[in-house]
């Protein structure tokens, strides 16, 4: 499984297909799945994106969590009920549905960010805005990152 590195910026055709980035396609490639598997964010007014190999490996994680958790409720339909897997055509195009745009106030441009197992679809004018407030956080809080 690839990542997804970088910020590309595309624009929704009359028919609401948009190319996704070939560097995307590429970190799917070698998945059992030929696209992407889309969701609303619960945490940002964005789309969720990645891999069904990346979903499959949420699955699992899910089953970590109690049966009858209510955490577990929400969790899984936001994540498996609210999922859609959208194959590429054959010009790496998708057709994204019309509740996703609207959840992330999308009609023409839409802003592919890379989220390393992941990515986000972003409104470019609110995608902006959101990686301000991000860099004015990492500058207060100046997180340490642990390899290895």
């Amino acid at each position: 499984m690839g990542l997804f590195l970088s910020i590309y910026e595309n624009h929704l055709d009359a028919k609401g297909r948009v190319s996704v980035p070939a560097a995307f396609r590429a970190a799917v490639a070698d998945d059992c799945f030929a696209g992407v598997v889309l969701y609303r964010s619960f945490t940002n007014n964005c789309i969720e994106g990645l891999s069904m190999a990346r979903m499959t490996a949420m699955a699992a994680a899910t089953d970590k969590i109690g049966v009858f958790d209510d955490t577990l409720d929400d969790l899984t339909a936001m994540l498996f009920a609210d999922a859609r897997p959208l194959n590429f055509d054959s010009t790496g195009r998708i057709i994204i549905p019309g509740d996703l745009l609207r959840h992330a106030d999308i009609d023409d441009a839409v802003m592919f960010v890379g989220r390393g197992n992941g990515f986000q679809i972003w409104n470019p004018t609110a995608f902006r805005m959101a990686q301000e407030k991000s860099l004015a956080n990492l500058r207060k809080s100046r997180p340490n990152l642990v390899l290895g």
